[in-house]
């Protein structure tokens, strides 16, 4: 990226233009005085009567003035912090394109070199199998990117299609893991169900499962340790069901907390080169969650101390899950 000269900086020029036009300002008012105060001696020298030389509506004019000057000076201030904002925008926008292209790009060279052997070179069936679940692995990376963007879009134009329908959460959790167990090798995912009594509640399948996906796939790539572990609890509250999820990775520190569930927003270097994937697989989740007018809170202790994800989906008022079974 190009670097900008320190005295073209935008904050800089913001600074130097307030006080330019406070000064300004300043200097109007403190000029008026100083002639006022010769005017008002030229009128006692010759017996003018003050009041017509210094009238009222000067002072209308330096509080217009005054008005007018705070008002660009809140006009300059809006229009830096758009552009703050946009610029902001644009480098996360450059930097998901570079890192998105670089998802994409990976596995498509991998496809490329398997498809390769087999077309110039005899193998044995044992390494044809085994690079056929490379293959296929390599291809669910692929589906997964490309999913990630055709619901981002959908999400975000409100054109998801699918209804809400009543389902036992706990049991289409522990369904997905079941069927979905290739895409986590080597990690411990533990369903948690205190009270033992299916969990009912009103969701949209399709996104529910993205969501599972999203908060799963990133438990098992933010991880650091030998077996990565994620704890997904489920509690009835009088007001809410809570989903859990706990895991053993990196953690996140208290300056990310907050912007993690920003579209495009990755945890890395300043500038987010270095992070990995695409930088919408939380944006998504947080928007599933309200669209089943839930919320959703992330924590951590810090570094290597992992994180959790805490989901709050609410119930009808004077209601509980055990009710609405009952109903």
């Amino acid at each position: 990226m190009k670097t900008t000269k320190w005295f073209l900086h935008p904050m800089l020029i913001l600074v130097f233009s307030i006080i330019a036009l406070g000064a300004s300002l300043f200097l109007y008012i403190y000029w008026y005085l100083e002639f006022s105060t010769g005017l008002k001696t030229i009128a006692a020298r010759f017996n003018f009567d003050p009041a017509q030389v210094l009238d009222l509506r000067n002072w209308v004019v330096i509080l217009i003035l005054s008005l007018l000057v705070g008002i660009i000076l809140m006009g300059i201030s809006i229009i830096f912090i758009y552009q703050a904002k946009t610029f902001h925008l644009y480098r996360l926008q450059n930097n998901f394109i570079n890192n998105f292209t670089h998802e994409l790009k990976t596995p498509v060279t991998s496809l490329k070199l398997y498809l390769e052997t087999f077309h110039k070179h005899e193998i044995s069936r044992e390494l044809q199998l085994k690079y056929l679940n490379y293959m296929i692995t390599d291809i669910n990376r692929l589906t997964a990117n490309i999913d990630r963007i055709l619901s981002l879009a959908r999400i975000e134009s409100k054109s998801f299609s699918g209804e809400f329908v009543r389902e036992n959460i706990v049991a289409l959790t522990t369904r997905f893991t079941e069927t979905n167990a290739h895409l986590f090798k080597n990690c411990d995912i533990r369903i948690k169900n205190p009270s033992n009594r299916p969990l009912f509640y009103e969701i949209n399948p399709p996104l529910f499962e993205m969501l599972l996906m999203n908060l799963l796939t990133n438990a098992v790539k933010y991880n650091a340790a030998a077996i990565p572990r994620v704890d997904i609890t489920f509690e009835e509250q009088k007001r809410f069901v809570h989903i859990l999820f706990e895991d053993n990775g990196i953690g996140i520190e208290k300056t990310d907390l907050k912007k993690i569930f920003k579209k495009f927003y990755q945890v890395g270097s300043a500038d987010n080169m270095s992070a990995k994937g695409s930088g919408l697989g939380l944006y998504l989740v947080e928007n599933i969650v309200r669209i089943h007018k839930g919320k959703i809170v992330a924590g951590s202790k810090g570094s290597l101390q992992g994180a959790s994800f805490s989901i709050l989906l609410p119930l009808p008022p004077s209601r509980t899950l055990q009710q609405r079974e009952n109903a």
